[in-house]
C-alpha cells in the first residue's frame, strides 16, 4: 500500500493579489518528504472558492520532480471532451507524465446548475466524452479537425474512474480503464469490501482509496503529521487493498 497525499486546496491567509506560495511549498514538502503522490479534487458551484485542478496541477508540475499528480475526481461530465482534452495533455506534457487523471461523471446537483449542464445524464455524457478524449489523444479526427498531440503524451495519461457502489462502473473500471478509484468520505467499509471483490473478479489490479481523512492539517502544519486514531483505519485499509 502506497500513501499519498489529497489536498482540497482552500483559501488560505494570503493577503489580496498575493501569489498561493504556500500551495507550492506544501508540494514540495509532500515530495521531499517521500510521498509518491499529490492528488487534488473537483467542485465548482458549492458555495466556497475552489481553484481549477488542472490549473493548479500544472503550477505544481513545476514546482516537483518526482510525485504522481493525480485527480481525485475531475468531473468531466461538466467540460467540453476535446478542450478538457487539450488541458489534460498541456499538464501531462508539463509533468513529464506524472499525471494520473482520476476521472467522474459528478455527483453533486449544483455544479451543473452553474454550468448549465444535464445532471441526469452525467453518466452518459462521461462514457461520451471519455470515448472522444481517447480520439483525440490518438491524433483523430474529431468534428472534422484534429487535436495534435504533444510529442511523448500520445495516447493520453492513465485513465482511473472514480465509481463509490455501482458494480457496473467498477467493472468498467477494471476492464477500460487503468485503475478504479474508491471514495473514502462517501463509500462503507462493506461497500469498500464489496467493491473491492468485484474490481479484482473483472481483472482490476490497481486500486486507490481517495479522501480518507487523517487529521486536519493547514498547509503550515504539514511537517507534523499526526495520524491520531486514523491509525487503525489505514491498517484496515491495507489489509483489504
Amino acid at each position: 500500500m502506497r500513501l499519498s497525499v489529497v489536498t482540497f486546496m482552500r483559501p488560505g491567509p494570503e493577503p489580496r493579489g498575493r501569489p498561493l506560495a504556500r500551495i507550492v511549498d506544501y508540494a514540495r514538502q509532500i515530495e521531499r518528504r517521500g510521498f509518491p503522490g499529490i492528488w487534488v479534487t473537483d467542485s465548482i458551484g458549492r458555495g466556497r472558492p475552489t481553484l481549477d485542478p488542472l490549473v493548479v496541477l500544472g503550477a505544481l508540475s513545476v514546482a516537483t520532480h518526482r510525485v504522481e499528480l493525480g485527480t481525485a475526481v475531475l468531473q468531466v461530465s461538466l467540460r467540453h471532451p476535446i478542450e478538457l482534452a487539450h488541458r489534460v495533455q498541456s499538464v501531462q506534457a508539463l509533468s513529464g507524465g506524472r499525471l494520473r487523471l482520476g476521472v467522474g461523471s459528478g455527483s453533486t446537483r449544483a455544479d451543473f446548475d452553474l454550468l448549465g449542464a444535464d445532471y441526469d445524464q452525467r453518466f452518459r455524457t462521461l462514457l461520451r466524452s471519455l470515448e472522444i478524449m481517447r480520439r483525440a489523444w490518438g491524433g483523430e479526427p474529431v468534428n472534422g479537425g484534429t487535436l495534435s498531440p504533444w510529442p511523448g503524451c500520445e495516447g493520453g495519461p492513465p485513465v482511473l474512474l472514480g465509481a463509490w457502489r455501482n458494480p457496473r462502473w467498477i467493472a468498467y473500471a477494471a476492464k477500460q480503464c487503468a485503475g478504479w478509484i474508491a471514495s473514502g468520505l462517501y463509500s462503507s467499509w462493506e461497500d469498500l469490501e464489496a467493491g473491492m471483490r468485484l474490481y479484482r473478479d473483472a481483472g482490476g489490479r490497481n486500486a486507490v482509496l481517495a479522501n480518507v481523512l487523517v487529521d486536519q492539517l493547514g498547509f503550515d502544519e504539514v511537517l507534523v503529521v499526526s495520524l491520531g486514531g486514523a491509525l487503525d483505519e489505514l491498517e484496515r485499509v491495507r489489509d483489504f487493498l
